[in-house]
């Protein structure tokens, strides 16, 4: 009996440290907004002429999102997220679960002033725009004309 008790304690403590390895390797590539960043520029790296819809779509089948997601363009406005309206894009395509209550938010748009349109964004984000839960953080970015913007938890796992 000792001995089966002391081979269960042996497979236990393999198994904590095989899923805590397995978690540091995950943590390496970032956060899911970190992810998403480095898709996005590796997606115009690739293709330039990509169009916002199809990167918009590329971003939201990442594994890093646990969810069905929407996709779908955007005008000027008030926007999913903020505080105030968001000017200064000329397209815009946003990319967010289905269900209401996940804390995420992407969005992709196409500006004439990627700086300008960033500050914004910054400025007028409210990681708190849900009303059951918040975002962890914000990440932006930009490549030439095109504005990355995304608002999420640090991970999705409980």
């Amino acid at each position: 009996m000792k001995k089966l008790f002391t081979a269960f304690l042996m497979l236990l403590a393999v198994s904590v440290f095989l899923v805590s390895c397995n978690k540091k390797e995950n943590s390496a590539a970032g956060t899911p907004a970190q992810v998403l960043c480095q898709q996005f520029k590796s997606e115009l790296k690739a293709n330039k002429s990509i169009s916002l819809e199809e990167l918009g779509k590329n971003l939201s089948e990442n594994k890093v999102l646990e969810f069905s997601t929407v996709i779908m363009e955007v005008e000027e406005g008030y926007l999913n997220g903020f505080t105030d309206e968001i000017n200064g894009f000329s397209e815009g395509e946003i990319f967010a679960p289905l269900i209401g209550a996940i804390p995420f938010v992407g969005y992709v748009f196409r500006t004439e002033n990627p700086s300008a349109l960033m500050a914004t964004l910054k400025e007028k984000a409210d990681l708190r725009w849900n009303v059951c839960t918040a975002a962890d953080e914000m990440v932006i970015d930009s490549v030439d004309d095109i504005v990355f913007f995304v608002m999420a938890p640090k991970s999705f796992e409980e």
